[in-house]
C-alpha cells in the first residue's frame, strides 16, 4: 500500500448483532471485534469511513434469482415452520439457518461491497474495504457454506459496468466456488487459475476473458464445498 492511497472503509455495526445460532462457527460479532481493534490501532484516521447503504432486492437480483430474493426477505425463525418444502429448495437449514434479521444482514454486507465497487468505479478511492463482505459460496437460487447473497458476485457485475476485465482473487481455506460458478457459464468467458494446497498449479485459458478468478483452497478429505479440483 502507498502512503498516498486513498482508502474507502465500510462498516455497519449491526452485522455484528446477529446470531447464527449456538454452536454454528459463523460469528459475526467477529466484525464488531476487527472494528474495534482498527480504531484502537488507530487506523481509521488513515481512511475515510463510510456506512454502507443496505442493498435494494432490486439490486441483490442483478445476480440472483427473484423468487430467492422474495424468500430471504420474508422468511423469519418463527415462520419458517410453514415453509419447509422452500427451505429444502433454497438450502436453508443447519449450515445457513434462518434467523433473526437475516434480510437485513444481507443487504448490509452485500450494500459494503456495492458501494465499494462503485466508489472505485469512480476514482474516489485507490483501495476500498468491507470486511463483512466475501460471502463466496451463495448461489445464484440457494444459499450455501453460510453464505446466502454472494456480494463478491455482485461487487464485480458492478466493476464491469465500467472495466473490460476484472481479477478476483479469493484466499478463503475453502474452493470460491460460487463465484466462479456465477461466470463459468456467461458470456463472460471465464479464465480460472486454481491453485490446490495439496497438489500444483493449473491455468485454463479463455479467448475474450472478462472475469478471471483465482481460488487459494485445500481440497481433498470431503473438505467444503468438495470443488476445486485441478481437473
Amino acid at each position: 500500500m502507498r502512503s498516498k492511497d486513498k482508502i474507502s472503509y465500510f462498516y455497519d455495526g449491526d452485522v455484528g448483532s446477529v446470531y447464527f445460532g449456538p454452536n454454528h462457527p459463523m460469528k459475526p460479532h467477529r466484525l464488531c471485534m476487527t472494528h474495534h481493534l482498527v480504531l484502537s490501532y488507530d487506523l481509521h484516521k488513515k481512511m475515510e469511513i463510510y456506512r454502507p447503504h443496505k442493498a435494494y432486492p432490486v439490486e441483490l437480483a442483478q445476480f440472483h434469482s427473484a423468487d430467492y430474493v422474495e424468500f430471504l426477505h420474508r422468511i423469519t425463525p418463527d415462520t419458517q415452520h410453514l415453509f419447509r418444502q422452500e427451505l429444502t429448495k433454497y438450502n436453508l437449514g443447519e449450515d445457513c439457518p434462518v434467523f433473526e434479521n437475516l434480510f437485513e444482514f444481507c443487504q448490509i454486507y452485500a450494500g459494503g461491497t456495492i458501494d465499494a465497487a462503485r466508489r472505485l468505479n469512480n476514482q474516489l478511492c485507490d483501495i476500498a474495504i468491507n470486511w463483512a463482505g466475501g460471502l463466496h459460496h451463495a448461489k445464484k437460487c440457494e444459499a450455501s457454506g453460510f453464505c446466502y447473497i454472494n456480494d463478491l458476485v455482485l461487487g464485480i457485475l458492478e466493476l464491469l459496468k465500467y472495466h473490460a476485465r476484472v481479477l478476483y482473487i479469493d484466499i478463503d481455506v475453502h474452493h470460491g466456488d460460487g463465484v466462479e460458478e456465477a461466470f463459468y457459464f456467461t458470456d463472460r468467458l471465464l479464465q480460472t487459475c486454481r491453485y490446490n494446497l495439496t497438489k500444483y498449479l493449473i491455468l485454463v485459458t479463455y479467448p475474450d476473458v472478462k472475469v478471471m478468478t483465482v481460488s487459494f483452497h485445500k481440497f481433498g478429505d470431503l473438505f467444503f464445498p468438495g470443488t476445486g479440483d485441478v481437473k
